[in-house]
């Protein structure tokens, strides 16, 4: 468990849900999951399914090296994987209370709002953390880097 705050005896602990692809696992990815913590007493992330992240490049790393690398941080109390059906699929057993969007996750913090309430989950939508710009904060613009780095063979 990280040694993050408590909640009081006797009271539930306030449970904050995190999600990623977390490919390529960064400073931004960091600060993410620290900000989220913050916001309760118990940081839950989900990791995505490769076969379900549509809205950018597939993950270089595969699913299962993602999920070691964010269950051994401090900063995690559970990591998983997440659903190869429907991303909601885990939520009514995770039972969060909070919802921690990154800056750059491509959400509509209104729109999961609106999903979460229709499916019963009482769960407050919160946008965590300004963008940050350095390069090492985005896991393509670090591919792109290396990528420019290699050098280039004939015939390719």
């Amino acid at each position: 468990m990280s040694p993050a705050k408590r909640a009081p005896a006797g009271k539930r602990p306030v449970r904050v849900l995190a999600t990623g692809t977390f490919d390529i696992l960064h400073p931004g990815h960091l600060r993410y999951l620290k900000d989220a913590r913050k916001l309760g007493d118990e940081l839950w992330v989900i990791v995505a399914r490769t076969a379900n992240v549509r809205h950018k490049p597939k993950p270089v790393m595969p699913e299962r090296h993602r999920l070691q690398m964010i269950a051994s941080l401090r900063v995690v109390d559970r990591a998983i994987l997440g659903s190869r059906r429907d991303i909601f699929e885990f939520l009514p057993t995770i039972h969060p209370d909070i919802v921690a969007l990154g800056a750059d996750q491509h959400f509509d913090a209104q729109w999961l709002q609106r999903q979460l309430d229709k499916r019963g989950i009482r769960a407050r939508v919160v946008r965590v953390q300004d963008y940050d710009p350095d390069p090492f904060c985005s896991s393509g613009r670090i591919i792109e880097r290396i990528g420019r780095r290699m050098p280039r063979t004939r015939g390719r």
